[in-house]
């Protein structure tokens, strides 16, 4: 037994062990994200072991409610999977995210009693219940959420885009190959997983020299190298700058004050369209690149700052310059943007009754 183990699981094995190593040798993840990490490996090791179990057990025609426990495990680990799996990539992701996973986890173990979305016949055999597809339900949309939410936090760029993608090839081949492939899919369902997830975090840590490590937007290397390349299609800048955050940081620290930076950034980037691309170029200083835009999208953009920023407790200025025909250079477009940005900050700090 053991050796068919270690044949059916030697991929996942090395490909743990490389990953595990990758966390250990890079800076790329604060210390909570990789113990996060870390737990999501072992998981998937976990699953990996009873899944095997399972079929071993099946192959023995032995244990039967032992088989069915194993069951409910299974089809109640995937949804959590891919919550963490969110719950970890996304920043500012709260714990009811696990919820709907919580709740498929009750009905899987009301199943073990009514067989009412799985259960044993008297060969042994897989017998599904009227709600014997819902497992399958709730990781679609899981997966769907998930890609949603990293493409919506992205920097909407292919070089991010490819492996957000990737991973949402990965899952949907988990609702579709089981019906293809029938059972024997779950023995290579953590191995997907585990793959998919690596190859992410892979690239995540090719594109460090273009990102900001703290908030996840571009950086100014970034910017101006996007500037150069593309000065053509740009016609637009979008100025932003935090109101407030020398004071957050003397009242509240400077944790408090790199936290309000991260959230700020979620909103810009959930602002953003396909052809808008969020830098930060430092402090509290952000710019959006606008392509081949019309004012009305540039206006649209700011609403959608102002209403994503109105959630938070935090305030941000914010100034535009846009010409059409993308005619003027991108140095006078910046400081026209600034201007109006500044102009705006200025207008906050009269209201407060500060300078």
């Amino acid at each position: 037994m053991f050796k068919e183990f270690i044949l059916q699981n030697w991929a996942l094995f090395l490909i743990l062990l490389a990953f595990v190593i990758l966390l250990r040798t890079t800076a790329f993840l604060n210390k909570k994200k990789k113990t996060q990490m870390y737990i999501l490996s072992g998981v998937l090791l976990l699953l990996s072991i009873i899944v095997f179990f399972e079929f071993y057990l099946e192959s023995q025609g032995e244990a039967p409610d032992v088989r069915r426990v194993l069951m409910c495990i299974r089809y109640s680990a995937t949804p959590y999977i891919i919550a963490f799996i969110i719950f970890t990539m996304a920043a500012n992701v709260r714990w009811f995210i696990f919820l709907p996973a919580i709740l498929l986890t009750v009905i899987d173990v009301i199943s073990l009693f009514n067989g009412i979305v799985f259960s044993l016949d008297e060969d042994g055999n897989l017998k599904r219940g009227a709600l014997g597809y819902l497992p399958y339900v709730f990781v679609g949309l899981y997966s769907v959420f998930l890609v949603y939410i990293l493409i919506k936090r992205s920097n909407k760029r292919y070089r991010e885009i490819f492996p957000i993608l990737f991973l949402c090839f990965a899952f949907v081949s988990g609702l579709i190959l089981p019906f293809i492939l029938g059972k024997d899919y779950s023995k290579v369902f953590c191995i997907t997983i585990v793959i998919a997830v690596f190859v992410h975090y892979v690239f995540s840590i090719l594109q460090l020299t273009e990102k900001d490590s703290l908030t996840g937007v571009l950086n100014r290397q970034a910017f101006y190298a996007s500037v150069d390349d593309e000065v053509k299609s740009i016609n637009a800048l979008v100025s932003i700058d935090m109101n407030g955050l020398k004071a957050i940081n003397d009242n509240e620290g400077h944790a408090a004050g790199d936290k309000a930076l991260e959230t700020i950034a979620v909103c810009f980037l959930q602002a953003a369209s396909a052809r808008q691309s969020v830098f930060r170029l430092g402090g509290d200083e952000f710019v959006i690149i606008c392509r081949r835009a019309t004012e009305e999208d540039v206006k649209q953009l700011i609403d959608r700052i102002h209403r994503n920023i109105s959630k938070t407790r935090y305030k941000c200025a914010v100034g535009y310059s846009y010409y059409p025909n993308g005619t003027e250079s991108i140095e006078d477009m910046l400081k026209e943007s600034d201007k109006k940005m500044y102009a705006d900050k200025s207008a906050f700090y009269a209201a407060k009754g500060e300078r």
